[in-house]
Parts: C-alpha cells; structure tokens; sequence
C-alpha cells in the first residue's frame, strides 16, 4: 500500500492537477458568481471611481494631494489622501485596461488572500478538509466586504502577518524584521495597518501572560522571549507607519476620525452587526467555533490565540466591517483545536456512528492531505482567473461580466443632461460616480464618499438637506447649486417638485434631475438670512436615519 501512494505521488502529471490551495484560490470566484452579483457586485461602492481619478490626478501631476481637488463646496480644505498607493496603482491599471483591469485586479488581491489563508490553515493543522472546511466560512463570511477598493489589501496584509509571525515562531525571529517593511507598504495602501499592530500586540501581551502562568523554567524564559520580542516588533511597525507622506499627522486624523460618534452612526460598515443578514450564518458557525477553541487555548495556557479570538470577535461583532478581518484572523488558530477535537472523538466512549464518522473524516482527510504535500503548477488557478478576464474584457461581455457601475443604480441616462459647468448637488454615492465620469474635464461635486475629510458638521447638514428640511433651498443658494440629480424617491426631490423656483429637466425612473428657474437671482430668492454650514451621503433615496456607506476607507 505504501508503495503504490510512493509510486502515485512521484507521478509528474499530479504536479499539473489541481490542489486544496487552487480551490482555495479560485473559491472567491464561485461565490462572486454564484451569491453575489458578479464584476457589477466589486462595483456597487461608488468610492472605486474617485479613487481611481485621484490616482490620475497623481500621476499626471507627479505628487500627493495635499488639498482637496473633488469639491466645490470645500475648496483647498486640507486632504488627506491617506490610500494614495492603492490609488496610484490601480489608476495605472485602469489606463491601460479600464475598469476592467481594476476589478481584475482586485479580484486577484481576493483570490491571493484566500489561497495563502489556506496554506497558513493547513500548515498549523496539517488537515487539508479541516482547512478548506474553515476558509470556506471565512470566505463566505468576508463576502460582505468585496468591493473594488483598498481595504482588500488589509485582508492580504493581514494574512501576510500572520503566516510570518508562525514562521518566527516555529523557527526563529528572523522573519519577523519583515514586518517593519511591510508595515510601510501596508500604511500607504490603507489605514487597516492598525490591525497589523493590534496583531502584534496581542500575540505579546498573550505570550508575557502565558509566562507569568508557566512553572520556572525554559517555557517562561521562551514565552518571556518572545512576548519582548512581538511588543519589540509591534513599536517598531509603529514607528515604521510614520513612513508615508502626512507622517504623524495621518494617525492623529485617523484617531480623530474613528473616534467621531457622529461619523461612525452614521456610516453603514461602522454599525454594528446584522444577524438578520443572510450571510450572518457563516460569522456566527465561526464565533461558536471560535468560542470553543478560546476556551480550548485556554485551558493549555495560549492566551495570545485566546486575545486574538475573543478580541476581533469583539470587533466583529462591534463593528460590521470588521467581520472580514475576525474571520481571516479566526480560520488558522481554528483549525488545531477543530483537529483535535476529532482525534478526542475517535478515543471517546461515544456512539458508534458519531465514532464511525470521526474516523471516517480522519482518514478522508489525511489521504487528501497526503496527495496535498505533492508540489503543484497551480495552473488551474492560473486558468480560472484567466477565463474571468477575458470574459470580462471580450467584445460582447454577459451582465455578470461587465465591468461597470449598475446602470438600474447609477444615473448613466441623466448624464446627457449633465455638463461641468453645472454646480450639482447630488448624494455623496453617485458624487463618486459623477467624479469618476466627468473626469478630466474639471466637473466638481457637493459631497463624495470621503466621509473623513468633509466631517460631522458638514455630515450633518447634508443629512437634514438630504431629507428635504424648511431650509434645504437657503442651503442650496449658500453653495450656487443651480442642478440637483437625487433618486425619484428621495426625500429633497419629493419637496422640490413643490416649489416654483426650479424645473425638471430629466427623469427616467432612476434619476430625476432638477434645474434652477433663476440661477442668477437664487440668493435674492431667499428672504431668509443664510447661515453657515457643512454636510455628507447617503445612498440616493435612502431616509437619513437608515446611514450610508463606507465611503472610500
């Protein structure tokens, strides 16, 4: 038997089939297909656009903004264009492939963070079906968080981290000294290399309670090592953040963004968890599972396994968009104990078909798991996402293909009547779609997804103005908007049907646009004394007290 699975696996045409690690990889792409909706699915956030036009911006005038360059309404406000190498990277793509090449981008981005994920997994359980089992909850747990943006780097980074701080831990520190570098790559992607060091501090507070718990002895001198050593680490991918072009400064905004109560109920992905939601099943298999193997770490004094798990489960269930996160954190500290837990069940005095099923999936798995130690081509993966892209960028692409904003959600007809001389006033989720389509002719807009930069105070107004308040026309006079562009629905275009001073000039269902009857006389129009002010988005047609979405972070 041995030497027929010897001659087996020395076959070369096994290093041309398809692994655990390629269906981990291609994994994203069956749920993109299958529960979500396709290409238009990693471009229902309007932020992709801006963020591409501010790349452009950077590489036609070879620097960083440092005002804001999308708004007539806060003109040469300080910005702080804190995603500026995701910006500039994927704005190369899109010159040379468009959206197309953007979203195929970030699609490989998914695909190489699942895969990885995977071989983490199975290296700390060395199960393969025990792997792919918990990636695919993790996978269909972040489903909820894959979008064409930057925050897609943070789930790789994150992965990244981890698999380096194994490898220190299983033979040597030298691995660790990485970590500062990526940190520098990982603050100019996006603002999640806070995750990063909370990672890193965990795993050294972990360690330096699991050595005050240990007998005297080398498992406290080693715990003890390696607590001052991940602390050591973690200060210094501090001190490493500080390398990007706002240097402190940055952090301090990030600080002051995070902490606003105002900006964080009012943003979707900064609510706390739905359970209602239909993908809710898959966080919750992993936070009873998670529970377990807390508890399971616990009792064998690995409390930084113990931190890290209650920890982001915290967050998670604090903050939606931290689900993504708790569940790629969650999937390789899972998979020991889940091994474990099967080995106890083939020992124990349970009923024989519960023991019959544990060693059924024991052996099932470790055949699997031998014919995963074989080195692979990967050519499959390689395959999968090539079939994607040239479906995507073919000449006649299917609805779940094509690669732009959903013309049912997006006001792609009202363009025609739209130009850049107008100064519009629309929701902050189609200002990032005007952006991205009125770009380079100079069209700015009232408010766009950058909830950091416009503020609670402008949030505010443009909540009350967005839901048609007595005073939405002073409002409206205060910053000359002469073009309003709102879903049909909405509260403001309910109550400008109303008034005498504007006209429709457009109106598909999807989008109406209104025009002011006397641009020039707008401020003469209104008796009332006009105040001063700010305001930030919503969703077209969505009441102020429902929220809106992640606008760019």
């Amino acid at each position: 038997m041995a030497t027929s699975q010897h001659n087996l696996l020395s076959r070369p045409i096994l290093r041309w089939m398809p692994s655990f690690t390629d269906m981990a990889f291609l994994m994203p792409l069956v749920f993109m297909f299958t529960r979500l909706d396709g290409v238009p699915g990693m471009l229902s956030d309007g932020d992709t656009g801006w963020h591409v036009r501010a790349g452009e911006w950077m590489l036609q005038n070879g620097r960083i903004p440092y005002q804001d360059i999308f708004s007539f309404t806060m003109p040469g406000q300080p910005w702080y264009a804190w995603e500026w190498l995701w910006d500039v990277s994927f704005a190369w793509l899109h010159m040379y492939g468009g959206m197309s090449a953007v979203v195929i981008g970030s699609m490989m981005v998914i695909c190489l963070t699942f895969a990885l994920l995977f071989r983490l997994t199975y290296r700390l359980c060395g199960h393969a079906m025990v792997a792919i089992g918990l990636i695919v909850l993790a996978a269909a747990a972040s489903t909820i968080h894959w979008l064409a943006r930057p925050h897609l780097f943070t789930m790789l980074f994150i992965v990244i981290f981890l698999g380096i701080i194994q490898r220190a831990r299983e033979s040597g520190t030298k691995w660790l000294f990485c970590l500062p570098v990526l940190t520098i790559v990982w603050a100019n992607i996006h603002g999640g290399f806070l995750a990063g060091i909370l990672i890193l501090g965990a795993y050294g507070v972990g360690d330096l309670v699991s050595a005050a718990l240990a007998p005297v002895g080398g498992s406290r001198e080693r715990d003890t090592r390696q607590a001052v050593l991940f602390l050591l680490m973690a200060a210094a991918c501090s001190l490493a953040s500080l390398v990007n072009p706002y240097g402190y400064q940055l952090h301090a905004h990030i600080w002051q963004y995070l902490r606003d109560p105002e900006m964080t109920r009012a943003i979707v992905e900064f609510k706390g968890t739905n359970f209602q939601d239909g993908a809710s099943g898959y966080l919750e298999a992993l936070l009873v599972i998670g529970l377990c193997a807390a508890i399971w770490y616990g009792r064998r004094q690995r409390f930084a396994e113990v931190f890290l798990l209650a920890g982001w489960g915290h967050l998670a269930l604090l903050v939606a968009r931290n689900i993504p996160l708790f569940s790629i954190i969650a999937a390789p500290l899972l998979a020991p104990a889940v091994v474990s837990w099967i080995e106890a069940a083939r020992r124990a005095p349970i009923a024989r078909w519960a023991q019959e099923f544990a060693n059924g999936l024991a052996d099932f798995g470790q055949e699997f798991t031998t014919l995963e130690r074989v080195p692979r081509m990967h050519i499959v993966s390689v395959a999968g996402l090539a079939v994607v892209a040239l479906g995507m960028t073919g000449p006649a692409p299917g609805r779940l293909l094509k690669a732009e904003y959903d013309p049912k959600s997006y006001p792609a007809s009202a363009l025609s009547v739209l130009n850049t001389s107008q100064r519009i006033f629309t929701n902050d989720e189609w200002g990032d779609y005007l952006i991205y389509r009125m770009w380079p002719s100079g069209g700015k807009v009232y408010v766009d997804g950058r909830s950091d930069f416009y503020g609670s105070k402008f949030d505010r107004e443009y909540l009350e103005l967005i839901n048609g308040k007595y005073d939405w026309e002073r409002t409206l006079a205060r910053y000359n908007v002469d073009t309003v562009l709102l879903a049909p629905g909405s509260g403001l275009a309910t109550t400008i049907k109303e008034s005498q001073h504007w006209r429709v000039a457009f109106d598909d269902g999807i989008a109406i646009v209104f025009r002011r009857l006397n641009p020039a006389g707008a401020l003469e129009q209104i008796s009332t004394p006009i105040g001063v002010g700010h305001g930030i988005g919503l969703r077209a047609g969505i009441p102020a007290d429902v929220m809106f979405g992640d606008h760019g972070k």
